[in-house]
């Protein structure tokens, strides 16, 4: 009799036992499913239209996934330099880097065609070409072989000079030396203008500009005002002979990761952020010339005529840059019948 009631009670503890680890285990399944996936985003600017992008496209993302994906956001370099972004995010220790196309040069030579010079008549006609489906489609496209899924295109500003000391004429490029992004097309123009283009960290350009190391920047002026560049160097040359857009590159290994239907989230999200930031950055520049006077620095234009020897000057960068790479000159090929067709 005792050893049937010892068998029985050694059952009810099994099953007991049983009930409480399937109990345990829907409970830990719950709480995986519960628990939000992280994307985590960097920029190396803060307070300006990358920033800004970051933000609406979180809010998309967290409305769209109903709380599924949770960003966080890292924009003034918080994730360190570019190169450490891009690597970072093509290695899926951070999901997304925001920044300039030119950056990721180095990863495929391609994306620097949409900072070539003499494309595009207003930023309104950059926008219209860089938005149409077909060369959207291409140009996010890049970086898939590379670990970087594409999500994101919009325009920052028109392309502008920071300089130490004023420059009201072509002439007066000579022998300085103007820190650019890493991109041949972007280097050319300086060496057209007698200058020497120094590829350097933007978070080296200020204190460079302070110790003299160079003589100016090529720049966007949201950027230069939101880290009080007039405090360095006053002088602006609105030179407005190219536009800087911004691409947002995902981890294509944490974009894979996702089901389906997050997928679509995240790629929407993406495409809505980039038309909805538009008019905000145009008013927001607009603003930052008002800023960067206020501050005492100051705006300069070229006469008419130096500015249309720019252009000419400067216009076939695009295309003797982008020859020597079949793939390269077919993408710029595409961006300038694009860039015809939305004018």
């Amino acid at each position: 009799m005792r050893k049937a009631t010892d068998r029985n009670f050694t059952r009810r503890r099994i099953l007991h036992g049983m009930g409480a680890g399937i109990a345990l285990g829907l409970t830990s399944t719950q709480l995986r499913a519960q628990t939000p996936i992280v994307m985590k985003l960097g920029t190396q600017t803060l307070n300006d239209a990358q920033h800004e992008w970051m933000k609406m496209f979180a809010r998309l993302v967290e409305t769209g996934s109903n709380g599924k994906i949770k960003a966080e956001l890292y924009p003034g370099s918080q994730l360190g330099t570019a190169p450490r972004m891009i690597e970072g995010t093509q290695f899926n220790s951070i999901q997304g880097f925001v920044a300039p196309p030119e950056f990721l040069s180095g990863v495929d030579s391609r994306y620097e065609v949409l900072g070539s010079p003499g494309l595009f008549k207003d930023v309104e006609h950059a926008n219209r070409t860089i938005l149409d489906p077909e060369f959207n489609k291409a140009f996010l496209s890049l970086g898939a072989n590379k670990g970087l899924k594409g999500i994101g295109l919009f325009i920052n500003a028109p392309t502008i000079f920071n300089t130490r000391t004023k420059i009201a004429k072509l002439s007066d490029f000579a022998g300085r030396k103007i820190r650019v992004l890493a991109a041949a097309v972007q280097m050319e123009q300086l060496r057209k203008l007698d200058a020497t283009p120094v590829p350097m960290p933007l978070g080296d350009v200020l204190p460079a500009l302070q110790q003299g190391t160079i003589d100016g920047v090529m720049s966007v002026l949201p950027v230069l005002t939101a880290f009080r560049y007039y405090d360095a160097a006053k002088y602006i040359l609105e030179s407005n002979q190219a536009m800087v857009t911004v691409v947002t590159v995902l981890s294509k290994t944490w974009f894979d990761s996702l089901s389906a239907d997050l997928q679509t989230v995240v790629a929407d999200a993406g495409q809505k952020a980039s038309a909805e930031v538009f008019p905000w950055a145009v008013d927001f520049t607009a603003k930052q010339r008002n800023v960067w006077t206020a501050n005492g620095g100051e705006l300069v234009q070229l006469s008419a005529a130096e500015h249309a020897e720019l252009n000419k000057l400067l216009k076939p960068i695009g295309a003797e840059v982008t020859a020597k790479k079949p793939e390269e000159a077919a993408l710029f090929a595409l961006l300038q019948k694009t860039a015809e067709k939305t004018a």
